[in-house]
């Protein structure tokens, strides 16, 4: 590299966080990320209308499945968004653009591998989840018709995340509003008025997804217009492939670790009998709801730190963790006070079960903090995917998942789900204190010339 280049690639860069960014960011993510179950909801309710148990059962189990896959993926959102982040913060127009053709390159082959192994990824996903063979039949059309659209839908994840790390949260609110809106459009013309069924919701995410990616890859040539072209030996510069595969690698485990939280959550609570079951469920729905308000903040952090870090501008970092926990407290207490407030009327619009309200309102105080409790893990999540920590995120997470496995050993036995709750309780609560006590070495160790 010459002499000059490499100073200019080492430089400080610096720019400054406030409040004003931090929610330029978070405002608009937020409102793309609420889209999402309102896609389901309606998914949900134009199937309802055809009067088919077995049909809204295909759907559910259709849907949790193609989720568990999809889930698998979601690293091509969250990576391409820190390397991204990471390539402007230097002043990488180069990397920047590189880094989203690698992230595509690699959608698009993971996408094409779910096509080609759908046939036993259906087969062991029926085996699991079982259902009366008329759901079975309902989930295989839904299934097999939405498997289409992985290549496209995968795809759509890497431009989220490229968007994302250049800081154009509007254009990301674009794409994700606009999959879903034309989603929700599209299933209901094509089950209410041309009555295709469970096929007909699928169809209409083949289609959402394939128009989104098509409206993303014009905005993509958009941003790319004027500049040049990454050459081809940068796109495929192995270390940095390698880099980009590790990263990923890193947050699929700690996706899968997380997701085998939920399941054992869910598993233990099953073994208590159907009301508890039932109860537990509906709680849990807290906090994921809550979930979708803290992860724009989440979404702020992660763009934010992976800019400081490719800066190398410490003052920035701290300041962007600084506001986004602060506010993230903030928004969580509000949150805390909603459902402790209203919990049981939200329990009761959810169940009309006398028995499963009753045991709900018993355990209403541990949903209720779940949002303070878990709002630094959000929080740290995103500050460790910006800058790239991929393997310390991965580390505490099964750290914090063996706490709450030898929890819940200790105190089930003496408390029942009261300690299956308290275990639960720690595991997220350990997440975002095990992220916040290692981030302070790492941020030393990163920008050395403040450390």
């Amino acid at each position: 590299m010459h002499p000059a280049r490499s100073a200019q690639s080492r430089a400080i860069r610096p720019f400054d966080v406030t409040n004003r960014t931090v929610f330029a960011i978070a405002v608009p993510m937020t409102l793309a990320y609420l889209s999402t179950p309102l896609l389901g909801l309606v998914d949900t309710a134009v199937i309802g209308q055809l009067g088919d148990a077995a049909l809204l059962g295909g759907i559910a189990l259709g849907g949790i499945l193609f989720d568990l896959v999809f889930a698998s993926f979601n690293f091509l959102r969250s990576g391409t968004t820190g390397l991204t982040a990471q390539a402007v913060g230097a002043g990488d127009g180069k990397e920047e653009r590189a880094v989203l053709f690698r992230a595509g390159l690699l959608a698009l082959a993971l996408g094409l591998c779910v096509v080609a192994l759908q046939v036993p990824i259906l087969s062991a996903g029926l085996w699991l989840m079982g259902g009366s063979e008329a759901v079975k039949a309902a989930t295989a059309s839904y299934f097999t018709v939405r498997t289409l659209s992985a290549p496209v839908a995968l795809l759509n994840y890497a431009y989220l995340g490229w968007f994302i790390g250049r800081g154009q949260s509007m254009t990301a609110l674009l794409l994700q509003t606009g999959l879903n809106g034309l989603n929700i459009a599209l299933s209901v013309w094509f089950v209410l008025y041309l009555d295709w069924g469970v096929a007909g919701v699928a169809g209409a995410t083949v289609l959402s997804e394939l128009a989104t990616a098509g409206v993303g890859t014009l905005l993509a040539m958009r941003a790319l217009s004027g500049r040049a072209w990454p050459s081809r030996a940068r796109i495929f510069n192995m270390a940095r492939f390698r880099r980009m595969i590790a990263l990923n690698r890193d947050i699929l485990i700690r996706s899968f670790a997380l997701i085998f939280a939920f399941a054992f959550f869910a598993s233990r609570s099953a073994v208590q009998g159907d009301t508890i079951l039932a109860a537990n469920a509906i709680l849990e729905k807290f906090f994921l709801i809550s979930g979708y308000f803290l992860d724009g903040l989440a979404t702020a952090a992660e763009q934010l730190a992976g800019k400081a870090v490719g800066a190398r501008y410490r003052p920035a970092f701290d300041k962007a963790v600084r506001l986004s926990v602060l506010w993230g407290f903030a928004l969580a207490l509000v949150a805390a006070l909603i459902f402790m407030a209203g919990g049981q009327a939200l329990i009761d619009f959810m169940t009309t079960a006398e028995d499963v309200r009753a045991v709900a309102a018993t355990y209403l105080p541990w949903a209720a903090a779940t949002p303070l409790l878990g709002v630094l893990a959000f929080q740290m999540d995103g500050v460790f995917i910006g800058a790239t920590w991929s393997r310390d995120m991965r580390n505490m997470m099964l750290a914090s998942l063996a706490l709450f496995l030898a929890a819940y050993w200790v105190l089930f036995p003496l408390l029942g789900n009261h300690g299956l709750w308290l275990a639960f309780s720690l595991f997220i609560a350990a997440r975002g204190l095990t992220l916040l006590a290692i981030s302070r070495k790492r941020a030393a160790e990163t920008f050395p010339e403040t450390g």
